[in-house]
């Protein structure tokens, strides 16, 4: 069936170059090493690399502390990050700058992934979450190059969708992957679609490893005393299309109760800052940007942060925060940035990206749901007005993240004889 698969890449390979394009048109980071998609171009690790695979922004910040451990741990080893989307490149350099190498992964067909993989020479490769790529994987088994999916979770919709082409996936399975679950349910799913059971262990999710540095809530302080004052602020982070609508329409009814709040508002993806910039500005709302290096005014009901990487400097700087990609149906970011820092964390229903994390933080107390702009702006308005029961609210999502730590030293502990194996 693998063959199969590997025709059907080479057919659709036009139309991913099509795509690819015209992306490009609009954000002209798509272009970037536009190459290296088609097998082309990658660096020449010579002796060899640690390789993370961290398809964009949310699992390039999941895996901080596992690339900052493996550094530790192996500083003579080249450490290779590759990212799907640009957004996740530009990450990268934001964190790890030249430390780490980085490169895009290259469509399935099977010439480019052998042109990658005689580029990179990796000793082991490690793929954050559930990215299931048949020819790499392929590719690593037939090159003995163990391979560790860390932090591995998966649906029930994607194991059901997985299962109707089942001969693929237990063929892709049964290359000596190491499967590091977060949970029980996540490695029966992982068997039931023919992962090794001597092979799949139970380690949790690295996310909670979060790191955050220790100066944040400071500097966090200081942009608030130099923006906002002593408004109310709360922060929509990672938001989407069509949510950023709703979420304006959830700050008039915060305004309703508390007219001087003010909303930090920060897109998911570089390419749609300015459309939401033209639709504040056609909307009539009294807004600055992150870029207009202005400060708030009495007036300013909107501060739009059209910047990377600095969704947790806004949530050390605010009094409540929103996460997106949950009032519209992409499935959710990060709940732990904001709960990390002690904030009350309102989610919409679409959750399913981080569904585990999800239903702790709404079994223990530490979230509200809501379902529509309403909702949310009347959540916002109540929080603000009793503050014991946000802190309180706060301080359970914190004492999750705590409680939950550890996953990192089980997943070394999983990792430190294969490496070293490869040295």
């Amino acid at each position: 069936m693998r063959i199969a698969y590997s025709i059907l890449t080479y057919l659709l390979l036009p139309v991913f170059a099509c795509y690819w394009l015209f992306r490009g048109i609009g954000n002209r980071s798509y272009w970037d090493r536009v190459g290296q998609r088609f097998g082309r171009n990658y660096p020449r690790l010579i002796g060899g690399c640690i390789w993370v695979h961290a398809v964009s922004v949310g699992e390039v910040q999941a895996s901080v502390p596992l690339v900052n451990a493996l550094a530790e741990r192996f500083p003579d080893r080249h450490l290779l990050i590759t990212t799907v989307t640009p957004t996740g490149a530009a990450r990268v350099k934001l964190l790890f700058g030249d430390t780490v190498e980085h490169c895009y992964i290259p469509f399935e067909t099977p010439g480019a992934v052998t042109s990658f993989f005689n580029s990179i020479e990796p000793d082991i490769a490690l793929i954050m979450e559930t990215e299931i790529w048949p020819n790499l994987y392929h590719e690593c088994g037939r090159r003995n190059i163990p391979l560790v999916l860390v932090s591995a979770r998966i649906s029930p919709k994607s194991a059901k969708s997985y299962r109707k082409f089942l001969p693929l996936f237990r063929e892709t399975l049964s290359h000596g992957i190491v499967i590091a679950a977060q949970s029980q349910v996540d490695a029966d799913r992982f068997r039931s679609l023919g992962a090794a059971p001597e092979r799949t262990w139970v380690t949790g999710n690295i996310k909670f490893d979060i790191e955050l540095p220790e100066d944040l809530p400071e500097r966090g302080a200081v942009l608030r005393r130099d923006n906002f004052d002593d408004r109310l602020v709360w922060v929509a982070a990672s938001t989407h299309d069509r949510e950023e609508q709703m979420v304006l329409h959830a700050h008039k009814v915060v305004q309703e109760r508390f007219p001087d709040a003010t909303l930090v508002l920060i897109p998911r993806h570089p390419e749609r800052f300015a459309a939401v910039r033209t639709y504040l500005h056609r909307e009539g709302y009294r807004f600055v940007s992150r870029t207009d290096g202005l400060p708030c005014t009495t007036d300013t009901e909107v501060y739009l942060v059209d910047t990377m990487g600095e969704v947790p400097l806004f949530y050390a700087a605010a009094d409540v925060a929103f996460v997106g990609g949950t009032l519209v149906p992409v499935g959710g970011h990060n709940l732990l940035e904001p709960a990390a820092l002690g904030l009350p964390v309102i989610t919409g229903p679409y959750l399913f990206n981080t569904q585990d994390i999800a239903n702790m933080f709404e079994r223990l107390g530490a979230s509200i749901t809501v379902n529509n702009a309403g909702q949310l702006g009347h959540a916002v308005a109540d929080l603000f007005a009793d503050r014991k029961v946000a802190e309180d609210i706060g301080a359970r999502g914190m004492e999750i993240v705590r409680q939950n730590k550890g996953s990192l030293e089980r997943l070394l502990t999983l990792l430190e004889p294969l490496v070293g194996e490869t040295a």
